[in-house]
């Protein structure tokens, strides 16, 4: 399952975290378009070795509560896939 999920997020681009929040009624600026993309390219392998060791808290001023709470959520959601 993590070869599935690393080749989506080589091929990941803004345009599909847009497409995402946008699907999910989300309204986002460019600063957080900005670090979601960064903070995935830069960090999934280490999320992907042990998604219960991430937190989203520190990040928490790079969104606005909306956002923050639903990808509190999200990741909650998911951490429960990756751990299988």
């Amino acid at each position: 399952m993590n070869n599935i999920i690393e080749n989506f997020i080589i091929n990941l681009r803004k345009e599909d975290i847009i497409k995402f929040a946008n699907k999910n009624h989300l309204k986002t600026t460019d600063k957080e378009i900005d670090f979601v993309y960064s903070f995935i390219k830069s960090n999934y392998k280490q999320v992907l070795k042990n998604p219960n060791s991430f937190d989203l808290a520190p990040y928490k001023n790079n969104f606005s509560n909306e956002n923050y709470v639903f990808l509190n959520n999200l990741i909650s959601k998911y951490r429960r896939f990756l751990s299988i």
